[in-house]
């Protein structure tokens, strides 16, 4: 698809719900066709009119599944559908039409959600034409209008108001504001645009207008640039290898061989029909989705929100987990991390009198400092004067002393010396003229985020833990130290952190954990996608799992909830089909009728359903262990 049709194509990628597809419209003709069927039956209706909504659903619905089944099955792709289709023409041939439409419910209705699952790349793509402006105000010759996005060229002025989000790359020109680029860059502060400063497409603007001037076209800005690489992303993936069909894979061709060999040395086609009714792989189709979905609901209650039931079934085989830092390791906001005070000064005094007239200031480090302040209880007094000049700082008279809170250029031309700078952001301090202090601030790390990384070992087979983030470099090797992650690349754009999740995903099934727009491409890339939190549409919905809480702790919830969903699904799958084959054997030697077959297969689903409905109960061992 050409870049400049991206936004048109994206906007009529609806995804539409799960009924209203074939295979729903289907399911839903077979669920009213069996509660036809069995109201005409308690009602003593003929048994033409009993049979006839089944034969409706056959005709409608079971026929164009055998079509389908068909052509897998000339592709030679064996897999429990296959034999689902079999059941469904063996139910026919033994006149039991009741049975055989349960079985069409069955299989059309796990397709629908599948399929709905398998298209969130449209979703994805349409949430990221949602968050976009279509639309910019382009000033011209002093006047300001309003324009469409594909008339922008290079080198136009354009106004962007508060709050609103920037339309295309360009240079401030007018104005001074804090713009959040985190979900882009993975930057975790607000970062402050003058006069000169670069402006990225996406990134969201503070309180006061700028004025840019367009240094890229719409179709060639960062944010489209993100939109091409999920695109392309999406047309690459390989969609995940359910449990059902990996059995189904063996089990079906074993089924049929058993079926021949006792119709081939008994001569009797009955055998064939009994072996085929015994066969019917119901715990691949019933025991696993209720295992899935019981654990689905388990996830609910925890604020944990499934959105691709798969994930469930390979969560736990991954070996690789790759970590943002922003917003994922780290709060995503900053912190006061130490005040490194001048002769004569102490730590207290300087945060009481700097809180004063912060208190009143729009910067991004505002709120970490007065935060600071209210940790450690100080009282912040009155300001008799506050004023901030752009590229000077914030000055204000509090208890008489004139205090400014600058940055390190401003500090350096007024001839001041100040300490060697160290990672992460900070601010100057002058009380009356006089340096004072230099305040520090970090993205500060979750306080279980060390306890989590230490635990993926030991407790889910992780053998290797990785953070890739787009901030920069020294601020993630720093925090990696403090997690105990060796393993870090920072400065990474989404197309880079596509790549490299790409590489060790074709090594091993790899886990991938963030929570901004530049991690979307790297989410759908990665065997499992996991978002934390819901501040971006986009994130949520490139990934397969969202925790609404923003909890590394509900990560490991997950995994543990997913683990024992699949071991509960195999007993249930492999725990059915093992006494299917047994039944199998004794039908195949004439000791099972196809009817007395029809009620021992019947059993075994019982059986099977029953433990499958066991993930439904949340488990103690589910909670996190690792604090």
């Amino acid at each position: 698809m050409k870049s400049s049709s991206v936004n048109s194509e994206v906007k009529s990628a609806q995804v539409a719900p799960w009924y209203l597809t074939a295979q729903g419209l289907i399911a839903i003709l077979a669920t009213v066709a069996i509660i036809s069927s069995l109201v005409a039956e308690t009602s003593g209706l003929s048994r033409i009119v009993i049979q006839a909504p089944l034969f409706a659903a056959y005709v409608l619905g079971g026929l164009p599944l055998l079509w389908v089944l068909l052509k897998k099955a000339l592709a030679r792709e064996f897999g429990s559908d296959l034999l689902a289709g079999i059941s469904i023409i063996t139910a026919a041939l033994l006149d039991q039409y009741l049975a055989g439409t349960f079985v069409i419910l069955m299989l059309s209705g796990g397709e629908a959600i599948e399929n709905y699952a398998m298209k969130r790349a449209s979703a994805v793509l349409d949430a990221l034409s949602k968050r976009m402006p279509h639309s910019a105000r382009r000033r011209k010759n002093g006047v300001s209008s309003e324009v469409s996005l594909s008339e922008v060229q290079l080198g136009d002025l354009l106004e962007i108001p508060p709050h609103d989000i920037a339309p295309v790359d360009g240079i401030v020109r007018e104005g001074i504001s804090a713009m959040d680029e985190s979900y882009l860059t993975g930057e975790p502060f607000q970062i402050k645009k003058a006069p000169g400063s670069a402006v990225i497409s996406g990134a969201i603007n503070g309180e006061s207008m700028i004025v840019i001037e367009a240094t890229a076209l719409p179709t060639d800005s960062r944010y489209q640039k993100i939109a091409q690489v999920i695109e392309s992303q999406a047309s690459k993936q390989v969609p995940m290898r359910r449990l059902g069909d990996a059995i189904g894979a063996w089990y079906t061709p074993l089924a049929l061989t058993i079926a021949l060999l006792a119709w081939y040395f008994s001569g009797d086609a009955h055998r064939f029909l009994a072996v085929i009714v015994v066969a019917t792989p119901c715990p691949l189709l019933i025991a696993i989705p209720v295992a899935i979905i019981g654990a689905i609901s388990d996830c609910a209650r925890r604020g944990i929100i499934i959105k691709n039931p798969a994930a469930l079934e390979t969560l736990s085989r991954c070996r690789t987990m790759i970590l943002d830092k922003t917003g994922t390791l780290t709060y995503g906001k900053p912190g006061v991390t130490a005040i490194e005070c001048s002769p004569g000064f102490n730590e207290t005094d300087v945060l009481r009198l700097v809180g004063a007239v912060e208190v009143f200031s729009k910067h991004p480090l505002a709120e970490a400092i007065i935060a600071a302040a209210k940790k450690r209880e100080i009282a912040l007094p009155s300001v008799t004067s506050i004023t901030e000049q752009p590229g000077k700082g914030l000055v204000g008279v509090v208890e008489g002393k004139t205090v400014t809170v600058t940055g390190r250029g401003p500090a350096t031309k007024l001839g001041l010396a100040l300490p060697a700078t160290q990672p992460g952001l900070e601010c100057v301090v002058l009380i009356d003229g006089a340096l004072a202090a230099v305040i520090h601030f970090e993205d500060l790390p979750r306080p279980e985020s060390q306890s989590f990384v230490r635990h993926l070992g030991p407790k889910h087979g992780i053998n290797r833990i990785m953070i890739m983030s787009g901030d920069r470099d020294a601020e993630v090797k720093s925090l990696g130290k403090l997690v105990g992650i060796s393993d870090v690349q920072g400065g990474l754009s989404p197309e880079e952190k596509l790549h490299r999740v790409i590489a060790e995903t074709k090594r091993a099934p790899t886990l991938y954990i963030g929570d901004g727009i530049n991690d979307a491409p790297a989410l759908q890339a990665a065997t499992v996608g996991i978002a934390l939190g819901t501040k971006s549409d986009i994130t949520s919905e490139a990934s397969d799992a969202v925790i609404l809480d923003q909890s590394l702790e509900r990560v490991d919830e997950l995994i543990h909830i997913a683990r024992r969903m699949r071991r509960i699904a195999l007993q249930s799958a492999l725990g059915g089909m093992a006494l299917s084959v047994i039944g199998m054997g004794a039908a195949s030697f004439g000791l099972l009728t196809p009817l007395a077959g029809a009620i021992t297969q019947e059993i075994i689903d019982v059986l099977a359903v029953l433990n499958a409905l066991r993930t439904v109960k949340s488990n103690r061992h589910d909670r996190h262990t690792f604090k």
